[in-house]
């Protein structure tokens, strides 16, 4: 790897089966068993399994259903997101004792830079360790990190080692840890996209580096040069102190498919009111309104609009939601329905430039 590349010292933190493990943390009896958070009733869809229900092939947006079959001695729990957050606030508390460069992309994980940290220690192995002790300690739940030179080597070691687990990848490290992963192991490549580059002969990172920038452009579009660089180790996105939230949205997976926009309107209502309430208290509005249909044959559609102005209220956002439905008739029954806002009044403000650090090889880890 070339010592010419920016080198920071990151550390991707994610909490191990998050929602079930606040769940089983917070009711004894749960312990131990499996469990599904969410997922109860016909057309549930699962948010969360626990590390027993995983054992049997449960897994997040699972349907509830197949979850059953699969588990028959599955525990379905009740969603509580206001202590899903209350723990996820806990958690960020811990993480600003050691960097201000802690960008979230979850209740669950985050991204820390700790290549300057508060505690003077030039470890960030050692930091993990440290923080995933005290998340244990001062939480109750367990955390699993990755730690190496930039984001995307950082996140997919987390998964190394899960549960309850860490990996360091070293610089002179990263391009053999690449070489031999397995490319549905690469965060950016999604099923289809993995399936895609299985036919096309590209099983590992080392297959995917023998493909040239160009073959990668062809095939996999604007993709390719994301895919060209991180086999090579090359990703210099910065950790983002306090992101800029882009959209705000609800929906709702009905019971019943709809098949009358009559039926809908009801449910509208419902999901303009939520959608208004978030924006409040995040005091954000916006000006770009989509509204997200699901057909029962699960076929996805969505209808937007731009206002030339900004609005939070649920009178206007359902009105406008209203419109985007009778905009054209539907293509069958309805199994669900989202509002979201973008164009948010959120301004992005510059962060100064952050200074790489110049090492070599040896760079303490």
């Amino acid at each position: 790897m070339s010592s010419s590349l920016p080198i920071r010292k990151i550390i991707h933190v994610d909490m191990d089966a998050f929602y079930a493990s606040v769940e089983q943390m917070d009711n004894p009896d749960l312990k131990g068993k499996p469990i599904a958070v969410g997922g109860g009733g016909k057309r549930g869809v699962i948010s969360a399994a626990s590390y027993e229900a995983r054992k049997f092939g449960v897994k997040s947006a699972m349907a509830g259903n197949l979850a059953s079959k699969l588990c028959p001695d599955l525990i379905f729990v009740r969603p509580n997101f206001e202590r899903y957050s209350e723990i996820s606030k806990k958690i960020r508390t811990i993480f600003y004792d050691y960097t201000d460069l802690v960008e979230p992309l979850s209740l669950d994980e985050a991204y820390l830079d700790v290549t300057k940290n508060k505690k003077g220690n030039p470890s960030a192995s050692l930091l993990a360790r440290e923080i995933r002790e005290r998340i244990f300690n001062e939480v109750g739940l367990t955390a699993s990190a990755g730690i190496s030179i930039n984001k995307f080597i950082a996140k997919v070691a987390s998964d190394y080692n899960k549960p309850n687990g860490q990996k360091t990848v070293n610089p002179e490290e990263v391009i053999a840890f690449l070489e031999t992963l397995d490319i549905r192991k690469f965060y950016g490549v999604g099923k289809v996209t993995a399936e895609k580059m299985y036919q096309k002969g590209i099983f590992t990172g080392q297959d995917l580096k023998l493909k040239s920038l160009e073959y990668l452009n062809k095939n996999f579009g604007k993709s390719g040069r994301y895919y060209y660089d991180v086999v090579r180790g090359i990703h210099n996105s910065e950790v983002k102190a306090n992101r800029i939230r882009k959209s705000l949205a609800a929906e709702r997976t009905f019971s019943e498919n709809l098949s009358s926009e009559v039926f809908m309107l009801e449910k509208l209502d419902h999901i303009a009111q939520e959608v208004s309430k978030r924006l409040k208290k995040s005091n954000v509005a916006g000006k770009t309104i989509t509204l997200k249909i699901k057909y029962s044959d699960f076929t996805l559609q969505t209808r937007s609009k731009t206002l030339p102005y900004y609005l939070s209220d649920k009178s206007i956002i359902l009105e406008s939601a209203k419109a985007l439905l009778y905009q054209e008739k539907l293509s069958n029954s309805v199994r669900l329905l989202g509002i979201s806002l973008s164009n948010l009044n959120t301004e992005t403000k510059k962060k100064p430039e952050q200074k790489t650090v110049s090492v070599q090889l040896k760079f303490e880890f």
